[in-house]
């Protein structure tokens, strides 16, 4: 019996069962919807990814409390998502993770306050 088999059998026989903990592969951004929780429409919904200066137009844009999805596939993770917000103008919402994400949820308050809700 090896060393490490060894103490992990004294640990089991303790009760102190070892815990393995996965390393989580490398994320991807793929497909995801946008929900929009702004209280008003989007339009011009453009993304790029964190550090670059050019945004990427997305051929979609939710209607206020609408979804809509984005076919989208990408290596990075980190986004910048734009929009204007009608009646409010244009918005950024900084920094979201677009990796293994189902939908991000659009939050902007009457204040200004802006943040994005992930499923």
């Amino acid at each position: 019996m090896t060393k490490i088999a060894a103490h992990a059998l004294i640990l089991a026989c303790l009760g102190l069962a070892p815990v393995v903990l996965a390393t989580p592969a490398a994320g991807e951004a793929s497909d995801f919807s946008i929900v929009n929780r702004t209280g008003a429409a989007l339009r011009d919904l453009a993304l790029r990814r964190v550090g670059d200066a050019k945004w990427q137009p997305l051929s979609v844009a939710p209607a206020a409390g609408a979804s809509v999805r984005v076919a989208f596939k990408s290596p990075d993770c980190a986004f910048d998502l734009r929009a204007t917000v009608v009646g409010v103008g244009q918005t950024v919402w900084n920094g979201v993770n677009l990796c293994d994400v189902k939908s991000v949820t659009l939050h902007r308050d009457s204040s200004g306050r802006k943040w994005v809700d992930y499923d």
